[in-house]
């Protein structure tokens, strides 16, 4: 079983995905994270470099790979992952997908920290980041919600939300 975390920017996929790895014993995968690997770079420097687009197509054939392994693990994907190409479908074909769903409000005060490591938020006047987040996500909702599961995860610790997931999961 691959299990899939999906949701905006700063809900805490790749910290849960952590957490639920040390909990579960399942390898934990980072797709950004693989990305940068194999291009031997950041991904600031792809979208600098070669343009949003020519990341997605990376995007998706990492993705790809990655989902037709047969070991089981958890995937943390990239927050615009699911909106690109027919990768929500590719998604939930091969995993169990889980949308980790927090708030505008959750997310612009836990992005506002990070803009520079962001390249997508990083231009973006904090006191516009607000109206760009809830814009985004009402653009990438169609995709999120087609999770075979749905976590609220406002006021729960990163803790709280693993011992959520894991109670929806098959036994392995």
């Amino acid at each position: 079983m691959i299990l899939s975390l999906l949701g905006y920017m700063g809900c805490g996929k790749s910290h849960i995905a952590k957490i639920l790895s040390q909990k579960t014993n399942l390898k934990c995968v980072d797709l950004d994270k693989e990305i940068i690997f194999q291009q031997n770079r950041p991904i600031s420097e792809i979208f600098a470099q070669k343009g949003e687009l020519y990341f997605r197509k990376i995007e998706r054939k990492t993705l790809e790979n990655l989902l037709n392994q047969e070991e089981n693990f958890i995937l943390s994907l990239g927050g615009g992952t699911p909106a690109y190409y027919d990768n929500m479908a590719l998604i939930t074909r091969h995993s169990v997908s889980v949308y980790l769903q927090a708030s505008v409000p959750t997310l612009v005060s836990r992005l506002e920290k990070q803009k520079a490591k962001r390249p997508l938020i990083a231009q973006i006047p904090t006191e516009d980041l607000p109206e760009f987040i809830a814009k985004h996500l009402f653009e990438r909702a169609p995709y999120y919600n087609q999770a075979l599961y749905k976590i609220a995860t406002d006021g729960k610790t990163p803790e709280t939300v693993a011992e959520e997931i894991i109670r929806l999961l098959p036994p392995h």
